[in-house]
């Protein structure tokens, strides 16, 4: 059985809330990654932040990006995968969800994340086909 902790990327590094915007590009264009989970003072995961995110929330609302905190562009609760969660929990979160990436936690410690292109690697094509179909309508 593959579960989230094969197939994540660990070491997951995370924004603080009370960080800006500007800081969470920064660190993902030094990372190279689209994402990053966003951590509270108690170190306790309080949402994803995306590039996306940020052009949109930020730039495109013309609001400064070094003023905006990440914690600010958090929506709801974030979506999360337990580690120790088999593949099809990963795809139907997923899909459910309409995500591209899920911060994976072991008990309440964020442990890494799964992103689509790691799923797409791991698991046999007909289960990824249904995955990218489901995240790509509407």
């Amino acid at each position: 059985m593959t579960t989230a902790r094969d197939i994540m990327t660990p070491d997951a590094e995370c924004i603080g809330a009370n960080e800006s915007a500007l800081l969470a590009a920064h660190k993902m264009a030094e990372l190279g990654v689209g994402a990053l989970p966003i951590c509270g003072a108690d170190e306790r995961l309080k949402g994803v932040l995306t590039d996306r995110d940020i052009v949109v929330k930020v730039l495109a609302a013309d609001k400064d990006p070094a003023e905006i905190k990440a914690g600010e562009l958090a929506q709801g609760e974030a979506v999360t995968i337990g580690a120790d969660d088999d593949a099809s929990e990963i795809l139907r979160t997923m899909s459910e969800h309409k995500v591209r990436r899920l911060p994976v936690i072991d008990g309440h410690t964020l442990v890494g994340m799964v992103a689509q292109a790691d799923v797409a690697r791991a698991l046999p094509d007909p289960a990824v086909g249904d995955l990218v179909e489901a995240l790509s309508v509407g």
